[in-house]
């Protein structure tokens, strides 16, 4: 499981996935989530909006699982 250290509070899904490297625009990362390849702690999440704290554990189909960290 990587680490992935955020700034803030809380993080949007879409913006943790461009920051973690998982994907590249805004545009794949609606793609990944819309299609269902994202969980957060273990459940299916469809909302790009979803914010995620410290130790939300993000697992993306074909990428493998994240933790989120706080700095």
């Amino acid at each position: 499981m990587k680490e992935v250290y955020i700034l803030t509070e809380t993080i949007t899904l879409s913006q943790f996935l461009k920051w973690a490297g998982i994907a590249q625009t805004g545009g794949e990362a609606k793609l990944l989530i819309q299609q269902g390849g994202v969980t957060v702690n273990n459940k299916v999440e469809t909302q790009r909006g979803r914010k995620l704290r410290e130790n939300d554990i993000i697992s993306v189909q074909g990428q493998g699982e994240f933790i989120v960290k706080r700095k």
